[in-house]
C-alpha cells in the first residue's frame, strides 16, 4: 500500500475510497428481535457471544430483550430475554464496562414500565426503545417520559407504519417529535416497503424530527429482501442510527444483517471479523430449527402488505411449502 494510502483515512483496508459520517449508529437486536423466533430462549452462551461480538466489533448499540409484565407473560412460557431483568443482564454483562451500550424494548401497553423500569443509576442498560401501534401513542409517551426522567436516552419506534393513514401519521408525528425521546423510528415492520416510500417517508419524518432537534431511525424486515437496501436509502436520507441482527436473525424473514451494514458504513471503529465469529459459531447452527430468512410464504405477506404472523403459522403446518395455496388464502382475506 502506498504511503499516501496509508496515512489518507479514507482509505479502507479493503481497496476502496470511502467517506463516512461519523455520527452513524449501529444497534444490533439479534436476541431481541431474534427472541420473537424462540420465545427468547437464548442460552447466556449465546448472549454472550453475541455481546462479546458487538464489543470486539465497535458496535454502538446492543438490544438484549424486552420489559415484558410478569402479570402478562409467564416465565414458564417465555425466557429470561423476554423480561431482561438486572439480574439476568448482569449475569452476562456484569457492569458493562465497555464502550457499548445496551437496550432493551418496551412494548407499549405490554410492561409494567413503572416497576420494571429502574432509575438509570440503579440500571446497566442505557437506552429504552418504545415500541407502539398508531392507536397506541398517548400511552408510549407516557413510557418514554418515564424513561428519560429515568435517565435513558430513548426511541419512539412506530409499528407497521405502511398501514397508517396520512393524516393519523402527521398527528402522531407531530405529538412524537415534541415530546422527550431522541430517536423516532422508521419501522418497515411487514417488509413492505420499497425506496420509492423509504424516500417520501424519510422526508415527512425528518420535517418533524429536525423542527424539534430529534434523530431519525431506521428498522426494516427482509420480507422482498430489501432490508439492507432500504437501511442504506434511510441512511442515504439522513436516518442516524440503524438496526441491524447478525445473519438477519429476526421475526420470520428476518432484519437487515449486522454483517452487511459493517461491511458497507467502512467507519475504523467497527471491525467485521468478531461478528462473522459469532455468526460462524453460534447464529447459524440455530437456522435450521429455529428456521428465519427469506422464504416466499413472508415474501407474500410482504407483497400484501401482511403481518407475517400468517406465514409462521402456515409455515408450522404440513401444508408448508404449498406456495400456491397459501398466496390464495391471503389474497381470500381482502
Amino acid at each position: 500500500m502506498s504511503e499516501l494510502k496509508k496515512k489518507d483515512s479514507n482509505y479502507s483496508a479493503f481497496g476502496r475510497w470511502v467517506n463516512y459520517r461519523s455520527e452513524i449508529k449501529l444497534l444490533d437486536c439479534t436476541i431481541r428481535d431474534g427472541g420473537l423466533m424462540n420465545k427468547h430462549l437464548f442460552g447466556d452462551d449465546v448472549v454472550k457471544a453475541v455481546y462479546t461480538a458487538c464489543v470486539d466489533g465497535g458496535i454502538d448499540y446492543m438490544e438484549l430483550g424486552y420489559k415484558a409484565s410478569e402479570k402478562i407473560f409467564s416465565r414458564d412460557d417465555f425466557g429470561p430475554w423476554k423480561f431482561c431483568s438486572e439480574d439476568d443482564i448482569r449475569r452476562i454483562v456484569g457492569e458493562n464496562e465497555t464502550k457499548l451500550k445496551l437496550s432493551a424494548m418496551a412494548d407499549t401497553e405490554r410492561t409494567d414500565y413503572h416497576k420494571d423500569i429502574l432509575p438509570k443509576e440503579q440500571s446497566v442498560l442505557d437506552m429504552i426503545r418504545v415500541a407502539t401501534y398508531i392507536h397506541q401513542i398517548p400511552s408510549a409517551l407516557g413510557i418514554v417520559q418515564d424513561a428519560a426522567q429515568k435517565g435513558y436516552e430513548t426511541t419512539l419506534n412506530l409499528m407497521a407504519v405502511s398501514t397508517v393513514p396520512e393524516k393519523e401519521l402527521d398527528e402522531a408525528l407531530e405529538l412524537v417529535a415534541e415530546s422527550d425521546v431522541k430517536y423516532i423510528y422508521l419501522v418497515d415492520s411487514f417488509g413492505s416497503l420499497y425506496s420509492e416510500q423509504i424516500q417520501y417517508l424519510m422526508g415527512k419524518y425528518l420535517r418533524y424530527a429536525n423542527a424539534n432537534n430529534k434523530q431519525i431511525g431506521m428498522h426494516a424486515h427482509n420480507n422482498q429482501q430489501l432490508a439492507f437496501a432500504n437501511t442504506i436509502e434511510a441512511l442515504i436520507l439522513g436516518a442516524n442510527i440503524l438496526d441491524g441482527s447478525m445473519a438477519g436473525l429476526g421475526r420470520g424473514a428476518g432484519n437487515c444483517p449486522t454483517e452487511s451494514l459493517l461491511g458497507f458504513l467502512h467507519n475504523p471503529k467497527f471491525r467485521l471479523r468478531p461478528v462473522l465469529k459469532c455468526i460462524q459459531e453460534q447464529i447459524e447452527p440455530m437456522r435450521e430449527k429455529v428456521g428465519w430468512g427469506f422464504d416466499i410464504p413472508y415474501m407474500i405477506t410482504g407483497v400484501m402488505n401482511r403481518h407475517p404472523r400468517a406465514a409462521i403459522e402456515f409455515n408450522e403446518t404440513d401444508e408448508r411449502g404449498n406456495y400456491v395455496k397459501f398466496f390464495d388464502k391471503i389474497v381470500d382475506l381482502d
